[in-house]
């Protein structure tokens, strides 16, 4: 039998998440409506988040959220986050499929390794989570710069060389314009032997609940292993394990398909 839910709970939460910004000032009937909550059961629920510090009420009796949810995101990182909630299911994905797997987000135009699942018999790359990788030449680092508006992709593009790692890295500022222009119309991106001559990856975009990308998952295995009927299989899977992290962290999201994700920026 399933436990029934705490509705107080999913409505004070409906509250809190309310906000437009965390800056913002929010009467108390105007919450409710955000809310969907009528009015006088709304602002009982709101002086009840007031008296833990959950909201703090300001001039002209209008609300914005407290120290308390400031001090609990201090508690934890997205970064934590998001490798905790993607444990298990790039564990399933790399069994599976035999794969080595890995999670990143862009940080300084540097994809950081979030989190790494290998299994035996997998190709091995040499990663470690924590460690930094060049975004240019990678699967990760493709699908997150496709991600980013024009102008910052631009100041990316132009600042600074594009080494070859192998003989087919893209080292040419239009070349990378026109990968990345490729990678928002196709949905996820490909390191075609870029990084390491011996070796392919797939990755695909996670996302917020607006369809923003947060982080990249990816699929990496032997270039010759990595064939065209394997790449497919690889890419949906990937597809559907983004999905499923997406809910997790963003459990009301909506089923916008990650593959649609990149061409909707």
């Amino acid at each position: 039998m399933a436990t029934p839910k705490n509705y107080s709970v999913m409505k004070a939460f409906a509250i809190l998440k309310a906000f437009h910004d965390p800056e913002e000032w929010v009467a108390s009937s105007e919450l409710s409506r955000r809310a969907g909550l009528p009015e006088a059961s709304g602002y009982r629920l709101i002086q009840t988040l007031e008296e833990i510090g959950a909201l703090v009420r300001g001039p002209r009796g209008r609300y914005r959220p407290g120290l308390l949810i400031l001090s609990l995101s201090h508690n934890v990182t997205i970064n934590e986050l998001l490798r905790d909630a993607s444990q298990s299911l790039m564990s399933e994905l790399a069994k599976r499929l035999q794969l080595t797997v890995h999670l990143g987000v862009l940080e300084q135009g540097m994809v950081t390794y979030v989190a790494k699942v290998s299994v035996p018999g997998a190709f091995a790359v040499h990663t470690r989570v924590g460690a930094q990788l060049e975004a240019y030449c990678s699967g990760l680092g493709k699908v997150l710069l496709a991600a980013l508006p024009e102008q910052e992709v631009d100041s990316f593009v132009l600042d600074g060389e594009l080494i070859a790692l192998t003989p087919h890295t893209i080292t040419t500022k239009a070349g990378l314009r026109a990968e990345l222009k490729k990678v928002r119309a196709q949905g996820y991106a490909m390191d075609d032997r870029e990084h390491k001559a011996n070796m392919r990856c797939i990755a695909v975009p996670v996302l917020d609940r607006e369809g923003r990308a947060v982080a990249a998952i990816s699929g990496t295995d032997d270039a010759e292993r990595m064939s065209p009927l394997r790449q497919i299989e690889v890419r949906d899977a990937l597809y559907d394990v983004a999905a499923t992290l997406r809910q997790k962290l963003y459990p009301v999201a909506p089923l916008l398909p990650a593959r649609k994700a990149l061409a909707a920026e």
